[in-house]
């Protein structure tokens, strides 16, 4: 499986979404059941990166949204200077790379797109943040190495948020 050169958006009528696997279940069910059906209700969007050599086929895929954090949850540095209500976020939904790829900087590829694509985004509708809820320790420490914090950690559930600024420094 070769990955083609560019993120698309996810078309449920031409995407072979069954065949994706990356080895964590519930990523793998939310691109089936759940992907295209958020999109046509208006509450995020996915990016695939379809295969090269099979264009049906998908390499890597990347949900964002919006949300919102609670103020105090931030480091209190951060905290002071903002408002006192629910601070606007952006979310990496869900990010995965297919199994019979992963290993080859592909994951890595796929979150630079998806910040950029949050950048983008911020350029019109400013957000504060980008957050994501890691499954585990080793998803946990993937997104640290790229500049990701914890903001909260709750019920075994971990929620890391790399700022706004931050992210416009990197592609600058």
């Amino acid at each position: 499986m070769i990955p083609a050169d560019q993120f698309v958006e996810l078309d449920r009528q031409w995407h072979d979404r069954k065949s994706f696997h990356c080895g964590a279940g519930e990523l793998d069910r939310f691109l089936v059941q759940f992907a295209a059906r958020h999109r046509e209700a208006g509450v995020s969007k996915t990016m695939v990166l379809p295969a090269r050599n099979n264009k049906t086929g998908i390499c890597a895929y990347y949900t964002l949204s919006h949300t919102e954090i609670a103020r105090q949850s931030l480091p209190k540095t951060l905290a002071r200077k903002l408002p006192c209500y629910p601070v606007p976020v952006m979310l990496i939904a869900q990010l995965a790379v297919h199994q019979a790829i992963q290993g080859h900087g592909l994951g890595k590829v796929t979150l630079i797109r998806a910040l950029q694509h949050c950048l983008a985004i911020h350029q019109h509708l400013p957000s504060f943040a980008v957050v994501v809820d890691v499954l585990n320790d080793e998803v946990q420490g993937f997104y640290e190495q790229y500049g990701f914090s914890q903001l909260v950690h709750d019920n075994g559930h971990t929620r890391l948020f790399i700022a706004m600024k931050t992210i416009e420094q990197l592609f600058a």
